[in-house]
């Protein structure tokens, strides 16, 4: 689970912990660093309070699923994370 961010998004913005880029294939093969894809799964580990007509689905915790360019890539104590808009959000797992 990840930490607690003193960070609040706004609106219907949510704040995702990317999930780690494969290292392996199913056979076994593994994946050097030039050939690795995004991962498109992560952790929402913080939420804005939706807006004005239309709630927040997501809460703190959700695993999710989101397009492979969705979102913004930022940084946060040394840590790498995504904010991107809920509409961004393809599932919760």
């Amino acid at each position: 689970m990840a930490k607690k961010l003193n960070v609040t998004p706004l609106h219907d913005r949510v704040i995702v912990k990317a999930a780690p880029a494969e290292e392996k294939t199913a056979g076994g093969i593994i994946i050097p660093d030039t050939a690795k894809e995004k991962p498109q799964r992560g952790v929402v580990v913080a939420a804005g309070p939706g807006k004005k007509d239309e709630p927040i689905t997501v809460k703190t915790g959700d695993t999710v699923l989101y397009g492979k360019y969705a979102g913004t890539e930022i940084q946060i104590d040394g840590e790498d994370y995504l904010i991107m808009r809920e509409s961004d959000i393809l599932a919760i797992i």
